[in-house]
C-alpha cells in the first residue's frame, strides 16, 4: 500500500526510487502518500515487475532492489506462480550495479528459505548483514504478526 515506499523515500532524500506494483489500490494509495509528503523522488510504475525489469531497467543501473512480502502462494501447485525464482534472481542481479542490494522479506517460513536458496544459487549475489536501508513495518508484515509468522528479512549483495 505504499507506506514502506515512502517512508524509504523520506529517509534517503537524496536517492531516486521506482516503485513497481500492479495492484490498483496500492498504487492509488502510494500517490496519497506521495502528495501528503511531498516526495519528489518517488516515481511509480503500474505493470508487472518482471516486465518492468526486463524491458525499462539497463543493467547494472540499480542501487537496491526492495522486495517486501511478495505474494507467497502457499499451496504447493501454485508454488510455480511465485515470483522468486531462479529466472527472477538473475534478472534481479543483472540490474543492480555492483555492490547494490537487494532485500527481501517475507512472513512465510518456506517461502523464506525458498527465496533464500534461489539467491544463494544466484552467481552474480552473494549474502549480505544489512541493505541500503532499513524498511519500516508494512500492513502485509502486521498481518503476518498478528497471524504469528515470524518475519524473515534476506540480504543480499551484487558481486
Amino acid at each position: 500500500m505504499g507506506e514502506t515506499t515512502a517512508a524509504i523515500a523520506r529517509a534517503k532524500p537524496e536517492a531516486d526510487f521506482i516503485a513497481v506494483e500492479v495492484h490498483g489500490p496500492g498504487v492509488g494509495s502510494l500517490l496519497n502518500r506521495i502528495a501528503a509528503d511531498g516526495l519528489a523522488n518517488v516515481r511509480i510504475i503500474r505493470h508487472d515487475a518482471v516486465e518492468v525489469l526486463t524491458r525499462m531497467i539497463p543493467d547494472g543501473a540499480l542501487a537496491a532492489i526492495h522486495l517486501f512480502f511478495p505474494d507467497p502462494w502457499p499451496k504447493k501447485r501454485h508454488h510455480k506462480r511465485r515470483l522468486v525464482q531462479a529466472q527472477f534472481a538473475a534478472l534481479a542481479a543483472r540490474k543492480l550495479r555492483p555492490g547494490g542490494t537487494l532485500h527481501a522479506a517475507t512472513d512465510w517460513p518456506d517461502y523464506a528459505e525458498h527465496m533464500n536458496s534461489v539467491f544463494t544459487q544466484e552467481s552474480l549475489l552473494e549474502s549480505a548483514k544489512t541493505g541500503f536501508i532499513e524498511r519500516s513495518t508494512t500492513k502485509f508484515e502486521m498481518r503476518g504478526q498478528r497471524l504469528g509468522h515470524p518475519i524473515r528479512d534476506l540480504f543480499f549483495r551484487r558481486k
